[in-house]
């Protein structure tokens, strides 16, 4: 008789055992590694869409342009699978740059404003549903290294404009590089405030990048969010994968 070890399919430990048979009679199993994610799981699944290889490339897929019904017809699952993967990370998402932030202790945010002293702020349009509909995108980037800051998502009021000046507070942000757009020239200091497009060429190429790489998000397309929970968790995720460098 052949022993074969078995190995945790999400983090690969092989500290596993035996939990029971599910209701087909299929043996489940029980990762004891504290830091995993998912512990429970088995090795032969019936269906493609409960494998972890397919669910990474829901999130892959959803991430680099396809959209709900394109990645359930490559991956051979239903479209009601792939919109339940991306909702799982939901909670796990941030709307500050941790890595910025947690670069030097809170004692030492002085030396802190040095590396963001000035911010590229922008919002950008897309909708869901309808155009009737529009759901905004504000955030603010590192005017020197094009980092992503911070990001909010909401509507074109001056109220979700400050919710994202919040945010940029621990940066301790010496100047502000933004647009004539109203809500900017009330809300901050024209002392540390400068209107006009030759300085926010960084973050409207930002808004290219992501309307290219998030096919709802493109102008001209047939693929749109149709609620506002999966669209902001597919620009979330999209920000905390390529711009926070999180592991989602």
């Amino acid at each position: 008789m052949v022993l074969l070890p078995v190995h945790c399919p999400y983090c690969q430990s092989d500290r596993v055992v035996k939990r029971g048979r599910s209701e087909s009679g299929e043996q489940r199993y029980l990762c004891q590694n504290e830091a995993c994610a998912h512990r429970s799981f088995r090795l032969d699944y019936v269906y493609k869409g409960r494998l972890p290889q397919v669910k990474q490339q829901i999130i892959e897929m959803t991430l680099n342009g396809s959209g709900i019904r394109d990645t359930a017809r490559v991956l051979e699952i239903s479209p009601h699978t792939v919109l339940k993967e991306p909702k799982k990370k939901e909670s796990r998402l941030e709307s500050v740059n941790p890595a910025l932030l947690k670069r030097l202790p809170a004692e030492q945010v002085e030396v802190q404003v040095l590396r963001v002293e000035e911010a590229e702020v922008d919002e950008m349009w897309s909708f869901v549903g309808k155009k009737t509909n529009p759901r905004w995108l504000w955030h603010a980037i590192d005017h020197r290294s094009g980092q992503v800051l911070a990001y909010v998502l909401g509507t074109h009021q001056d109220t979700v404009f400050l919710k994202l000046k919040r945010l940029l507070e621990p940066f301790g942000i010496t100047h502000f590089y933004t647009d004539d757009w109203g809500t900017y020239q009330r809300h901050l200091d024209s002392k540390r405030h400068h209107i006009g497009k030759q300085h926010t060429q960084k973050i409207e190429r930002k808004h290219l990048t992501l309307r290219t790489r998030i096919k709802r998000l493109a102008r001209k397309t047939i693929c749109f969010s149709k609620t506002r929970q999966m669209h902001d968790i597919v620009i979330g995720l999209f920000i905390n994968r390529y711009e926070f460098g999180v592991q989602v």
